[in-house]
């Protein structure tokens, strides 16, 4: 319980500070750092030809964004492919067939790091370094340059928010920024520097960082008839701090940050938890001073806030008390270093910020507390993917927004600006895509007994495809171990799902910025509805509920809902029956 406390009190005291940081790397304030990394952002600007003084709309922000993850598409995919021809890679790892070098691609390009892999097996260490880390570096900040384009949308562009020049006449495309500037920017001053803070006290608690082979060891108990053993090694502490600072999830290893290896101390458990949510609650703290408006700050912070307090009290709750906690099954996948306690507070941490990562196996979780995991993944704006998750809580705004302003006949407007038919017609169609692919999916899956590949054929069954499906579209990537899902439907059909769960979720909200960006804003009146209230926080909490947790209701008592059930019927029917 005492841990639970401690990382949300760091990741509030340490999100403050970080968040009026990325404010101004955002901004392009001039800064002391300048000196350091100004030259080496004009070289990478001079390298791909970009113009840094100039500014995008929205559809040349989001071309830019399109053109910059194909180009990284077809790079690492090839890599993938031919990394047992290449250097650095010191265990002869064979390259990767291409349906799972297409999966693995694409699932680090989301910023989702889905594996049907098991990392430390088949990568060698230059597709780890390069592919695997450097798009976990890479994308993230595209997905908070692309939150950062969308705020400045929802203000009118850079011109209305205070930056140089004229601002443009109604109507006219806004500059929403420069997407090169905004991705390079925050690479370099904000995101590589933390990792490496990260990585080196990784490495001072045992975490492996080297570049050297499997190393062989004797086994201390031979009676099996093993006398040699190797443990595969790397430059495991430099992942480790990519993955859990950037809510990318994954892991050097197959078992992830349940290995010894790559979480080995309790201070260790304790660093990797706090990054699950350190970034995305500096990204909430950075709206208030980056858009002028402190109280959206308080309205997006506290309502996250509050989710995350009810999700992570019902995940430990549920693992520790709840009448099928104690099936003996269940402690399979667990790890005893940490219990019952920490295992629930990751889990619900790593699935409210669309981390993905694990310290236990989720297929051995209770079934409520795999129920609370996928609610946290359907919602996905608890905390969120950096950028990601701030963008979907801005879609749920508008939407509010919009559904309020009927309820109380007031025009819907948000800072000023009236949501009409268009933007409710993009919004809309982004919420019904979510069920459509979800849930359409896993009815397919669950259809063909042949290519389902489950390890449970009941409800668990259920609930073991509805949660990939629905932890590829959150861009999430845990998962319920058992899937045999290193299969060709599996890597087309889950690639698939991770790039209508990330692209649409980004770009609509953006499309929809811009098309307000253009509006008039309206002076303020007596029918103004107003946002940022702790009244408007509980209707925005509400609607989210309504929108993401009571369409998938029948899914939820089908899969976790139904096990729970089974499982505790199963113990109260053992209870009472007589001693042998």
């Amino acid at each position: 319980m005492i841990e639970i406390f401690l990382v949300f009190a760091l990741a509030i005291g340490l999100g403050w500070p970080l968040g009026q940081y990325l404010t101004r790397v955002m901004r392009g304030d001039r800064s002391r750092l300048d000196a350091l990394f100004g030259p080496l952002e004009r070289t990478i600007y001079r390298l791909i030809g970009v113009d840094a003084t100039r500014g995008m709309s929205w559809r040349g922000y989001a071309l830019a964004f399109a053109l910059s993850n194909l180009v990284l598409a077809v790079l690492v995919w090839v890599l993938f492919m031919t990394q047992a021809w290449l250097p650095l890679n010191p265990d002869a790892v064979p390259n990767l067939r291409w349906d799972t070098a297409l999966h693995t691609m694409v699932s680090f390009l989301t910023n989702t790091n889905q594996q049907h892999y098991s990392g430390q097996a088949q990568l060698s260490y230059l597709s780890q370094m390069a592919g695997i880390v450097g798009l976990q570096v890479v994308t993230p900040m595209m997905g908070l340059a692309i939150v950062v384009a969308t705020l400045r949308g929802l203000f009118g562009g850079r011109q209305a928010m205070g930056a140089q020049g004229a601002a443009p006449a109604e109507g006219a495309p806004r500059d929403l920024g420069n997407y090169w500037v905004d991705v390079t920017r925050a690479t370099l001053r904000f995101m590589l520097p933390l990792c490496l803070v990260w990585a080196v006290l990784l490495t001072s608690q045992g975490v492996p960082s080297t570049l050297q082979g499997a190393v062989s060891v004797a086994p201390l108990d031979q009676s099996a008839g093993l006398t040699d053993q190797k443990i595969p090694v790397g430059p495991v502490a430099s992942m480790v701090a990519a993955k859990q600072l950037g809510t990318n999830g994954g892991g050097w290893y197959g078992p992830n940050s349940a290995v010894p290896l790559e979480n080995p101390t309790p201070f260790a458990n304790l660093l990797e938890t706090l990054a699950l949510i350190l970034i995305p609650v500096a990204v909430t703290f950075m709206i208030g001073p980056f858009t002028g408006r402190r109280r959206l700050t308080a309205l997006v912070f506290g309502s996250m806030l509050l989710m995350s307090v009810i999700s992570t009290g019902l995940t430990v709750g549920s693992e520790a008390y709840s009448s099928s906690s104690s099936d003996v099954a269940l402690m399979e996948g667990k790890e005893t270093r940490f219990g019952a306690s920490d295992s629930a507070l990751w889990t619900a941490l790593t699935t409210q910020s669309s981390n993905g990562s694990v310290n236990a196996m989720h297929d051995s979780l209770a079934p409520l507390t795999g129920a609370m995991a996928m609610v946290n993944m359907l919602i996905n704006a608890i905390w969120g993917g950096i950028g990601c998750g701030l963008q979907q809580f801005l879609v749920y705004l508008l939407l509010s927004v919009f559904l309020a302003g009927l309820m109380t006949g007031r025009t819907p407007e948000l800072f000023g600006r009236k949501i009409e038919a268009p933007e409710v017609r993009l919004l809309a169609l982004l919420i019904l895509l979510q069920p459509l692919v979800v849930l359409g999916f896993s009815a397919a899956a669950l259809a063909i007994p042949s290519i389902t590949g489950n390890s449970n054929p009941g409800f668990h069954g259920i609930s073991q495809v509805f949660y990939e499906y629905t932890s590829a579209y959150a861009n999430n990537g845990s998962g319920f171990e058992g899937l045999g899902d290193a299969t060709y439907w599996w890597n087309l059909s889950c690639a698939a799902v991770l790039a209508l769960g990330r692209y649409p979720a980004l770009i609509i909200p953006l499309a929809v910025a811009g098309l307000l960006a253009r509006k008039r804003v309206a002076p303020e009146s007596a029918g103004t509805l107003h946002a940022e209230t702790p009244t408007f926080a509980l209707t925005l909490i509400a609607v989210i509920a309504i929108l993401t947790v009571l369409q998938f209701m029948p899914a939820l008592v089908l899969g976790p809902i139904a096990d729970h059930l089974t499982l505790s019927a199963s113990a109260a029917s053992a209870l009472s029956s007589p001693a042998l």
